[in-house]
């Protein structure tokens, strides 16, 4: 940018800068949005670039002036898209993250078998009420389940009546119902809290 020694009664008046204003102010315009794509924007930075340019007229000549201005403006629309670079970036990773989420319950759903699911948590759930039987609940309910001995059989193995099998295998399969009952209630809850995760 080329100056002038700035001595008095040189630089550019009121008079030359309306002048340089009305002719190149669309211009100039027209050139930011080239660049910013928002007509708003373009204004902004036009009007800002000739104030600036205005501020420095003791140091510049009338033929000067219009090139000033607009190395201000040219600068000015490199700040505005330098500053939506970073913005975007930023969506950019917002977004990558998000997707990142979003796929990884994709995965997670499609890998999902609900039959498997249930069988395997049943058995838990069995194994769990098992554990907790008395010794002696829990030798009847297995020889009847995993041996497959009838009632009678039991009965003359561990010296009791066949209706204190039927007693003893009822207790325990109203335990197991109870506690799948109470398992089902469970997971409902878990499955609205992960579709809720999912869409919100």
């Amino acid at each position: 940018m080329e100056f002038v020694a700035g001595h008095k009664g040189e630089g550019v008046n009121i008079t030359a800068f309306n002048e340089i204003f009305g002719e190149y102010h669309q211009r100039f315009i027209r050139f930011a949005e080239g660049y910013t794509l928002d007509h708003a924007s373009a204004e902004d930075i036009v009007m800002e670039s000739f104030s600036l340019a205005w501020r420095h007229r003791e140091k510049l000549t009338r033929s000067k002036f219009p090139a000033y201005t607009l190395t201000i403006v040219k600068n000015r629309c490199l700040n505005y898209l330098r500053d939506q670079k970073i913005h975007l970036r930023a969506a950019e990773e917002l977004y990558a993250h998000g997707l990142r989420m979003i796929n990884n319950k994709i995965n997670t759903l499609e890998a999902c078998e609900p039959d498997d699911l249930f069988v395997e948590d049943t058995l838990k759930l069995v194994q769990h009420v098992l554990d907790k039987l008395p010794a002696h609940t829990h030798e009847v309910f297995e020889r009847s389940r995993v041996r497959g001995q009838s009632y009678r059989e039991i009965a003359e193995d561990m010296g009791i009546t066949v209706k204190n099998v039927e007693f003893e295998i009822s207790k325990v399969l109203k335990l197991i119902r109870q506690e799948l009952r109470l398992w089902s209630i469970l997971g409902t809850i878990v499955c609205l809290i992960l579709l809720r995760s999912l869409f919100y």
